[in-house]
């Protein structure tokens, strides 16, 4: 129990101080969504390109999670494409905000970036995966333990093996499936036992070591020493944005 304190809850409550003392916006109508100009208009790229992107998510969720979404382009397109997850509605939403944009005010961080000839070959099991993801109708989403915003991107980057790219430690229901599950984990290099995305444990290259308690995550980065924490996500040195390039060297 002692153990458990440890790993889990006091890295979460240090997390909660820290959230009620920043400044924050208070709701969505507070919060800043606008670009935050890193992507160039779409005609000014005309190499196609796929990002996946996660910033931290808004209000008490922000506390423990971020929210995921993917930007798509191909070649000489003459706008970006981006597809999210959310809560209300039908859940798949397509360029429902800047390709780029801050979550609830806060500036996303990449996941994986991938440009080129390697993009365009991605793009279609991007789409194909976003028209096939399981959980599109209104009513599926589901804040804990999935399906949420980080199961869709999930569900993803499994499409796009070679990219071996992998959300957040703190990106909940990432890991959520509707079965138990034993396999080879998400990168492909090393493998998952995960009981519903609610409790589990993963070893791989990509992953390090992982321990899942409630759909909270505490391990070690052993590619890129860092620990991995609840609430903070990763603290160590800075990672790798995943790129297909990297992926075939690997």
């Amino acid at each position: 129990m002692l153990t458990l304190l440890a790993i889990f809850l006091v890295p979460l409550a240090a997390r909660a101080a820290l959230f009620a003392f920043n400044d924050h916006p208070r709701s969505w109508r507070d919060a800043d969504w606008s670009s935050t100009g890193s992507l160039p208009p779409a005609l000014a790229h005309p190499d196609a390109r796929v990002l996946v992107l996660s910033g931290r998510a808004g209000g008490w969720k922000g506390v423990v999670a971020v929210h995921s979404w993917v930007v798509v382009k191909r070649a000489n397109a003459p706008r970006w494409t981006r597809y999210d997850v959310v809560g209300w509605g039908n859940p798949v939403r397509t360029n429902g905000w800047a390709p780029d944009g801050r979550w609830y005010g806060s500036m996303p961080s990449i996941v994986a970036d991938i440009k080129g000839a390697e993009a365009e070959t991605l793009i279609p099991q991007i789409e194909a995966a976003v028209r096939a993801y399981p959980f599109a109708k209104a009513g599926d989403y589901r804040i804990w333990p999935g399906p949420n915003s980080n199961t869709f991107i999930a569900a993803v980057l499994r499409a796009i093996p070679d990219v071996r790219a992998i959300l957040p430690p703190n990106a909940i229901g990432r890991d959520y499936r509707p079965e138990a599950y034993f396999g080879p984990s998400d990168s492909g290099t090393g493998v998952e036992a995960s009981l519903y995305g609610v409790v589990g444990v993963k070893i791989g290259w990509v992953e390090g070591i992982e321990f899942n308690l409630l759909g909270l995550v505490a391990g070690l980065d052993l590619r890129h020493p860092a620990l991995k924490l609840p609430g903070f996500g990763r603290l160590g040195f800075e990672t790798e944005t995943a790129t297909a390039g990297q992926a075939a060297a690997r």
